[in-house]
């Protein structure tokens, strides 16, 4: 090292070099794989944050305030964008994507957390100075200290447009939802503005970890032995770990013998398992497979019945992912990869049949909150198509007297309803199961046959399921 003196920059200070904060990097990093990459954060952060504890950069608190900066940021872009939009002296548009993330999280650190106004500009500030450099970072300092003026709610009456003049544009700002979001979310739930606000802050909360006890090789009981475990609120196989936890370190869920799934997921999976059938009941079918987590339960509630389940998966890593949760199932399996609106199998094989199939999404938003703002309405034709041909699949696939079971995380009356209503009038062989005794002690489930879950009436992803008996 030099013993020379810091030559003096012009102002006739010496030059500070900026601090570096793991948490916030770390941060900024996964906003960037979301923003570039189209990467979800679920899937991002996991990763990082594993690296950054065997490096010995972190600890728990330091992986708590890193997973609520991403999570929180995602979760109220919308509104920051709002806000941000009125400090600075462009179009949002023309502000660098990296900027505007450095910019999103000191925005998040200021109005959504506790952290001091203080700590909170002068922490992003010095990011932005890593990640940045000195000159965008003195943009950062300019626009949040505009920002740190007004809390969250001063800065809502502001940007936000009055309820009674725009209703869905007073929502979108508020709650942090695009626009044709809450008008669908509002369609499918009906009622008036306290229902849709509940449903909207629900999906901006950081949801539970729910596990999953796979019948016959691991119970409820045996993961309540977990700290801060509670029982789930609605499957008999749930518990939930309401503090968070990682779930890798629950020793079923290492060994394969529990896994981490959503309650709304369970219920479906086990609403088709105890559907009533006619006649035989030993051949199951999932024909949307991928990534697993239904199939290894309905592999396992089959295994009771000495049914053989057939789970199949069109892309051949997924089909992987199946296998691998399918792996050490007590009763007969088989994983194929098929692309499910081309059998591979002859019609009439199967006694149950569930397809789960591709959707928007728009039931997941408190777990994935970056796919509201990259979902559009166009999407939605993109998926009809596949969405019908699965489900005319399955009830070919199933035989007189079987049930199908249609589910999507998407409470989108086109990705539900429409679907199930434009399949049957093709099928006039069939009819619909009311669904709701199957889903017992669950409540506001509506006026049938058909179940819609809700986030905030259930604590679950927004899960649609329809049954389907097959009558000629």
């Amino acid at each position: 090292m030099s013993d020379q003196p810091r030559r003096p920059r012009p102002s006739g200070k010496p030059y500070r070099r900026p601090q570096k904060d793991p948490v916030r990097i770390l941060a900024f990093e996964a906003l960037r794989a979301v923003d570039e990459r189209d990467a979800y954060a679920n899937l991002v952060l996991p990763p990082l944050l594993r690296k950054a504890r065997d490096k010995g950069d972190f600890d728990a608190r330091d992986a708590a305030l890193a997973t609520e900066l991403v999570y929180g940021t995602l979760r109220r872009q919308g509104t920051y964008d709002a806000i941000i939009a009125t400090c600075v002296d462009r179009p949002l548009g023309e502000v660098d994507p990296p900027v505007l993330d450095v910019l999103s999280l000191g925005a998040h650190q200021l109005l959504g957390t506790r952290i001091p106004t203080h700590a909170a500009v002068s922490a992003t500030v010095e990011l932005a100075r890593v990640v940045l450099g000195d000159g965008r970072a003195k943009f950062v300092n300019a626009v949040l200290r505009k920002v740190a003026r007004d809390d969250l709610d001063g800065w809502l009456e502001r940007v936000a447009p009055p309820y009674d003049e725009d209703p869905e544009d007073h929502l979108a700002v508020v709650h942090s939802h695009p626009r044709w979001v809450v008008s669908a979310l509002w369609d499918s739930l009906g009622g008036g503005r306290t229902g849709i606000e509940e449903l909207l802050r629900a999906d901006n909360e950081r949801p539970e970890v729910t596990l999953v006890a796979r019948p016959g090789r691991a119970t409820a009981e045996e993961l309540m032995a977990e700290d801060a475990a509670v029982p789930g609120r609605w499957s008999p196989y749930a518990v939930r770990l309401s503090e968070g936890g990682e779930p890798g370190a629950v020793p079923a869920v290492r060994d394969g013998r529990a896994g981490v799934q959503d309650e709304g997921s369970q219920l479906v999976a086990v609403a088709l398992a105890n559907a009533p059938v006619e006649g035989a009941d030993r051949r199951w079918l999932d024909g949307c497979a991928g990534p697993g987590g239904k199939a290894a339960l309905l592999g396992a509630l089959a295994a009771e019945r000495g049914a053989l389940l057939v789970a199949s998966e069109k892309q051949t890593h997924r089909a992987g992912l199946v296998a691998r949760a399918l792996d050490g199932n007590p009763g007969p399996y088989q994983v194929i990869a098929a692309d499910g609106t081309r059998p591979a199998w002859r019609p009439g094989s199967f006694d149950r049949v569930l397809v789960d199939v591709p959707c928007t999404g728009l039931g997941a938003l408190r777990r994935r909150p970056e796919a509201r703002w990259r979902r559009r309405p166009e999407d939605l034709e993109g998926f009809a198509p596949l969405q019908r041909g699965l489900l005319r699949t399955a009830l070919e696939s199933v035989r007189v007297g079987g049930v199908v079971g249609y589910a999507t995380c998407s409470p989108h009356l086109a990705e539900t309803r429409a679907v199930v209503a434009d399949v049957l009038k093709q099928h006039p062989e069939t009819e619909l199961i009311d669904a709701r005794p199957l889903l017992p002690g669950v409540p506001d489930l509506g006026d049938g046959p058909d179940v819609q879950l809700w986030p905030h009436l259930h604590g679950t992803d927004a899960m649609y399921l329809a049954l389907i008996r097959r009558t000629g």
